[in-house]
C-alpha cells in the first residue's frame, strides 16, 4: 500500500466559527487571523494505492461554483486536485473508489464536474463508485436549515443520478475491513455518520481526520467548531479518540491545518496533547 498526499488548495474561514467557544486571544496563537478575522486552513486529500485500487479519500471545493460562491470563502494557492493527480501519474479515469467523509462543500465539491459538452453536472470520476452511508445521504439530501448551506444539490444529486453511488453500512460504531486494511469509525457530532477512515500501512494506523480534528489547534476538548451540529457529542467523541488515538500511537492526517500534514498526541496531566509534527513522506 502507498499513500499520497492531494493538496486542492487553500480557504478561508472565519477564526470564531472555526473555534467556537474559545476566545480569540487563545485561539489566534494557533491559527493567526486577518484582519477580516479570517483564518486560512487547507483542504488536504489522500490517494491511497491498495493492489488493483486506486482510492481517493475526499476531493476538495471543487472549480464549478460561480466567482461569488468562491469570493466568500478566499480561495488561494496553486494546487489543484487535477494537477496533483496528475504529479503522481494518474488521470481521474484512474481512480476506482471516491471515499466521501462527509458531503459538506469543501469535502466532496471536487467529486463533480460542470460537463460543457453537454448541459449538466456529471461526476469527475467516471469510473469510480463514490462511497457515503444511507444515514448521512439522508441527511445531506434533506438538510436541516443550521447545515442546508453546507449541502449543494449540485454536490450531490448527480453521483446518485448517475448509479455510481454506493453505501457502507453502520452496522456498529465502528466497522472493520471496509476495505482492505481500512477500518472506518463513525461520529455524529459534526454531522450525521461523518466517516473517519482508519489506514493500515507499515504497521502503523493512520487516521484521516476529516473534521473530528481540523487541526492541531483543535486538540483541547474545548476547541469545537461552530459549524458542529452537536458540539458535546462532538468533545465526547473527540476524547474517546484522542484517548485511544495516544494510547495506540496513531498517525493522525489533518486535513484542514494550513501548516502541519501529520501527527501524533501524547497524554500529559493536562489531558491528550500535541507530541510531534511531520509530513505523511516521512512516516
Amino acid at each position: 500500500m502507498k499513500l499520497h498526499v492531494l493538496n486542492t488548495g487553500f480557504f478561508k474561514l472565519d477564526g470564531g466559527a472555526m473555534f467556537g467557544v474559545v476566545p480569540k486571544t487563545i485561539w489566534e496563537k494557533t491559527n493567526p487571523a486577518d484582519g477580516f478575522n479570517m483564518c486560512t486552513w487547507a483542504m488536504r486529500s489522500l490517494l491511497i494505492e491498495d493492489g488493483n485500487k486506486l482510492i481517493l479519500v475526499d476531493t476538495g471545493i471543487g472549480n464549478k461554483q460561480s466567482d461569488k460562491f468562491f469570493s466568500h470563502y478566499f480561495l488561494h494557492g496553486t494546487d489543484s486536485l487535477d494537477g496533483n493527480l496528475n504529479k503522481l501519474g494518474f488521470s481521474k479515469k484512474d481512480v476506482t473508489d471516491v471515499f466521501l467523509t462527509h458531503l459538506h462543500f469543501d469535502h466532496c465539491g471536487g467529486a463533480i464536474e460542470w460537463n460543457n459538452s453537454k448541459s449538466g453536472y456529471r461526476p469527475s470520476f467516471e469510473q469510480a463508485n463514490y462511497w457515503s452511508t444511507e444515514n448521512h445521504w439522508e441527511w445531506a439530501t434533506k438538510p436541516n436549515p443550521r447545515e442546508k448551506a453546507s449541502f449543494l444539490a449540485e454536490n450531490i444529486i448527480p453521483i446518485q443520478e448517475s448509479g455510481q453511488l454506493n453505501f457502507l453500512d453502520r452496522i456498529s460504531d465502528f466497522s472493520k475491513n471496509c476495505f482492505n486494511e481500512i477500518d472506518v469509525l463513525f461520529v455524529d457530532g459534526h454531522t450525521e455518520s461523518m466517516m473517519i477512515p482508519h489506514i493500515k500501512c507499515k504497521g502503523k494506523t493512520i487516521v484521516f481526520m476529516a473534521d473530528l480534528l481540523p487541526s492541531v489547534g483543535h486538540i483541547p476538548l474545548p476547541y469545537v467548531m461552530g459549524y458542529d451540529t452537536r458540539p458535546l457529542l462532538t468533545i465526547s467523541e473527540k476524547e474517546s479518540f484522542l484517548n485511544q488515538a495516544a494510547d495506540k500511537e496513531y498517525i493522525l492526517f489533518l486535513q484542514h491545518d494550513s501548516v502541519h500534514e501529520c501527527c501524533t498526541v501524547q497524554m500529559t496531566e493536562k489531558g491528550v496533547r500535541l507530541k510531534e509534527t511531520f509530513k505523511l513522506e516521512e512516516i
